[in-house]
């Protein structure tokens, strides 16, 4: 292997993750050649509607998919609450990793904190999870969808669009802009999404010797929370648009996970937590939780199946 070709969606974001997952591999392998190649994902075109409402965050990923599949790309680099809970047949996830503030960020045009915000303030988002968590904090709030990458955003709260935003603050934070941040959300409000602050390096199956490579970079306690709570996604059947929000943190005694799916309005919650030593056994258990209070049936209601 004499040459790595990471498939990237060309947002200031997505490049920054790709070229700090480029740094990586180089620094490990210095006689490797890593070069990204550049694209447009469905997701990146298709801004006229909510993600929940045109396939969900896996649009961001199957054309990268596909240029692995052709030779074109050998790995892609993805926010981890981005990936869908089960991959298509032949790709893994070969690094998982590099996790930052697994928060999200309340980024406010007056400098108000999400307790502050006057009743009926617009709040933009298209995550049906994050829509959830503040609704069941705030039912008074108004939230409405908003597309486009981080700096499309921000110039619509800067126009007046919005009256606040919530994004996520490791993007923010690994973008230069901490200082928009005006209140990181206690977990206890806003629960992360699964896998949100980490990043991962998808890649074919069949390519051992970068899956070796990547597995050398691996993370073991970022990446046993994150499995953990992705397999409660997995567990209720939750795609990664679903209003669900899974956080595992690494104890004495092994890890805790706690988990909430709400109803979009967020009228109702449901939750549950366990602690355990086996990341996959402790999402199914958290799922489990989840499952005996009627999740199925909470999404079934969402989706309309």
């Amino acid at each position: 292997m004499k040459r790595v070709v990471i498939a990237t969606r060309e947002s200031r974001l997505a490049l920054w993750q790709a070229e700090f997952i480029q740094g990586e591999l180089a620094r490990a392998r210095p006689e490797l050649d890593v070069v990204l190649l550049g694209m447009s994902t469905r997701g990146d075109k298709w801004l006229s509607s909510p993600l929940s409402e045109v396939g969900g965050k896996g649009l961001f990923i199957k054309e990268l998919e596909e240029a692995m599949l052709d030779g074109r790309a050998d790995a892609a680099v993805h926010s981890m609450k981005d990936v869908p809970a089960r991959l298509p047949g032949g790709f893994t996830l070969g690094l998982i990793g590099y996790r930052a503030d697994v928060r999200d960020a309340l980024v406010t045009s007056s400098g108000a904190t999400l307790a502050e915000l006057p009743a009926g303030a617009v709040v933009g988002s298209s995550s049906l999870r994050r829509q959830a968590m503040l609704l069941a904090r705030r039912p008074d709030l108004v939230v409405r969808p908003v597309r486009g990458n981080v700096g499309t955003r921000l110039d619509k709260l800067d126009a007046g669009e919005y009256d606040a935003l919530v994004l996520a603050v490791a993007g923010l934070e690994r973008l230069g802009l901490h200082e928009r941040i005006t209140e990181r959300l206690p977990v206890t409000v806003s629960l992360p999404a699964a896998g949100q602050g980490a990043l991962g390096v998808e890649c074919r199956t069949d390519d051992a010797e970068l899956v070796a490579l990547l597995s050398s970079l691996e993370d073991p306690a970022v990446a046993g929370c994150v499995v953990a709570e992705r397999a409660v996604s997995a567990g209720i059947g939750a795609d990664c648009s679903a209003p669900l929000g899974a956080h595992a943190v690494v104890t004495a005694d092994g890890m805790h996970l706690r988990a909430r799916l709400a109803t979009p309005d967020g009228t109702r919650v449901l939750a549950a937590e366990a602690e355990g030593t086996d990341a996959e056994s402790l999402g199914r258990t958290v799922a489990a939780g989840l499952l005996d209070q009627g999740a199925r049936e909470l999404l079934a209601a969402i989706t309309g199946d």
